[in-house]
C-alpha cells in the first residue's frame, strides 16, 4: 500500500466516478463508490456550517473570563495553533485523497493498526459533536418557543438533516450554502450594529484590550484559554471526508481546508475584538460570576444593542447548529463508510446507492439522534456531551501529524523530505495538541482512555491484517 497513493494522486482515484484502487487490485465496485459532484464553494460551506461562523457566541464569556480580557489574542493564537493541523491535512490528502479521512492518512503512512486507531478516535467526535449541535439547536428553539420541550426540536432537527443527507450530498451543500449565507448576514448585523454602537457611545473597555488584557496581560492565562478556544474550531477537518466527491482533485480538498481555517479565525477574532468593547462587565466580575458567563454575549448585545439582537443572534444559532450537526453527520457517514470498504468495520457500511452512503448515514444519525436525545432529557445531559467531544478529534489529530512524519521523513516516499514542512510543523502541532489534552477535564480524559482501550480491543480481535478491497 505504500506507493498506491501516489499513483492515485496521480489520477487514480480522482477519476470520475472511480474510487480507491490498489496496484493489481481493482477498485470499488459501484455500490462502494461515491458520487463526484461537489465544487470548491461546496467543500468550503461544509466546513463554515461544520464548525458555524459564530461559534465563540456560547464560549466568550469563559474565554474572556480566563484570558483576563484579552479573548480576541486567543482567537489569534488558537488560529495559529490550528494552522499546524490544517497544514497536515492539506499535506496528506495530496498522499491519499480518499474518503475516511486520517483513518486514511494513517492507514497509509502508518499501516493498518495506527490507521484502526486514528477512525476509532475520530469516530468519537464525528458521532457526538453532531449530537452537541443538535442539543444546541433544541436549547436555543426551547428558549423562542417554551412550551415545546427541547428533546422535540432535537428530534425534528435530527430527521430533517438526515432526510437532507440521505438526498445526496450536492442537495445538502446546496441548503447548507443558503444556511451559511443567513449566518453570515447575522453575523455581519452584528458587527454593523456593535460599529455604530461604539462610533456613537464609545468603548466599555480599552480599544486594544481584546489583544492585551483589561486587568493586565497573562501570557499563562492566554494560554490556558487557548486549549478551550481551539475546540471552536472542530470541523473544518470534515472537509478531508469528501475527497472522493469533489471535482478538480485533491489540491482543491487542500486549498478549502485551508481557506476554511483562515475565513473562521478572521470571523471568531472579529466578533469577539467587537463584544468584548461592548462588555460591560470586566474580565474579573466575570471570572468571579461564572454563571454570567454563558449569557455573556448576549447579555453584552442586549445592553449596548437590543433585545432584537439577541433574538435574531438565537434563531441564527438554532438553524445554524442544527446544520453544523448535518454537516458532521455527513462526515461521521463517510467515516464509517471508509472503515467498511476497509473491512474495519462491518462492510455492509461500505454500501451506497446512487453514490450516497445511506446505510452508513444511517447508522451515524441513529447513534447521534440516541445520544442528543439522552442528552435533552436531563439538565446536565449538554455538560456531559461537551466534555469527552474534544479527546477523539484531538488524538487523531496527533496521529495525522504522526502520518506526516511517518511518510514523507521516515519512509521518504515523496523524495527527500522538507525538513519544515514535513517534521518541525507536524512535531509542533502534535505538541499543542497534546497540551490541550492535558489541559481538559478528567471526565474527558477518562471517556477518551476507555474508549482508546476499547479500540484496541477491537483491533486486537480484527488482527493486523490487510484489509481486502
Amino acid at each position: 500500500m505504500a506507493g498506491d497513493a501516489q499513483v492515485a494522486d496521480a489520477g487514480g482515484p480522482d477519476r470520475p466516478g472511480g474510487g480507491p484502487g490498489r496496484p493489481g487490485h481493482p477498485g470499488p465496485a459501484d455500490h462502494e463508490s461515491l458520487r463526484r459532484n461537489l465544487g470548491f464553494r461546496d467543500l468550503v460551506v461544509y466546513g463554515l456550517l461544520f464548525i458555524a461562523p459564530m461559534a465563540p457566541v456560547g464560549v466568550y464569556g469563559t474565554l474572556d473570563a480566563k484570558s483576563h480580557g484579552a479573548v480576541a489574542l486567543v482567537y489569534v493564537v488558537a488560529t495559529v495553533a490550528m494552522g499546524f493541523t490544517a497544514f497536515s491535512y492539506a499535506q496528506m490528502v495530496r498522499v491519499a485523497p480518499r474518503a475516511g479521512s486520517v483513518f486514511t492518512y494513517a492507514r497509509t503512512a502508518l499501516g493498518e493498526g495506527p490507521g484502526f486507531i486514528a477512525g476509532w478516535m475520530a469516530m468519537l467526535d464525528y458521532l457526538l459533536i453532531p449530537a452537541v449541535a443538535y442539543l444546541f439547536a433544541g436549547i436555543a428553539m426551547e428558549s423562542l418557543v417554551p412550551s415545546v420541550h427541547r428533546w422535540v426540536w432535537t428530534a425534528i432537527a435530527v430527521v430533517v438533516t438526515t432526510l437532507l443527507n440521505l438526498w445526496g450530498v450536492r442537495a445538502a451543500a446546496r441548503v447548507g450554502f443558503a444556511v451559511l449565507v443567513m449566518e453570515i448576514v447575522v453575523l455581519l448585523v452584528f458587527v454593523v450594529s456593535a460599529v455604530v454602537v461604539l462610533v456613537r457611545d464609545g468603548a466599555q473597555r480599552d480599544w486594544w484590550s481584546p489583544l492585551t488584557g483589561d486587568a493586565g496581560f497573562s501570557a499563562a492565562a492566554v494560554v490556558g484559554a487557548v486549549s478551550v478556544a481551539v475546540l471552536s474550531y472542530l470541523g473544518f477537518d470534515a472537509i478531508a471526508s469528501f475527497a472522493e466527491e469533489v471535482t478538480g482533485g485533491s489540491r482543491q480538498v487542500a486549498r478549502a481546508v485551508l481557506l476554511c481555517l483562515v475565513l473562521v479565525g478572521v470571523l471568531f477574532v472579529a466578533q469577539t475584538w467587537l463584544v468584548a468593547l461592548l462588555e460591560p462587565l470586566s474580565s474579573a466580575e466575570l471570572a468571579a460570576d461564572p454563571a454570567k458567563q454563558g449569557s455573556a454575549f448576549y447579555d453584552a448585545v442586549d445592553s449596548a444593542v437590543g433585545g432584537w439582537l439577541h433574538d435574531l443572534v438565537a434563531v441564527s444559532k438554532a438553524i445554524g447548529a442544527a446544520f453544523a450537526a448535518l454537516a458532521g453527520q455527513a462526515a461521521g457517514g463517510r467515516l464509517l463508510f471508509a472503515m467498511g470498504r476497509d473491512r474495519r468495520l462491518p462492510h455492509a457500511l461500505a454500501r451506497t446507492d446512487g453514490g450516497v452512503p445511506r446505510v452508513a448515514l444511517l447508522v451515524s444519525a441513529t447513534v447521534t439522534m440516541i445520544a442528543a436525545l439522552w442528552a435533552a432529557r436531563r439538565d446536565d445531559g449538554l455538560d456531559h456531551l461537551v466534555s469527552v467531544v474534544d479527546i477523539g478529534a484531538l488524538t487523531a489529530f496527533v496521529l495525522l501529524h504522526a502520518s506526516v512524519v511517518g511518510w514523507f521523513v521516515v519512509r521518504r516516499m515523496a523524495g527527500p523530505p522538507r525538513w519544515l514542512a514535513h517534521l518541525v510543523l507536524p512535531v509542533l502541532g502534535s505538541a499543542i495538541l497534546i497540551a490541550v489534552i492535558v489541559e481538559a477535564s478528567a471526565a474527558a480524559q477518562v471517556v477518551g482512555v476507555v474508549w482508546f482501550a476499547v479500540g484496541l480491543v477491537v483491533l486486537a480481535m480484527q488482527g493486523t491484517r490487510r484489509a481486502e478491497p
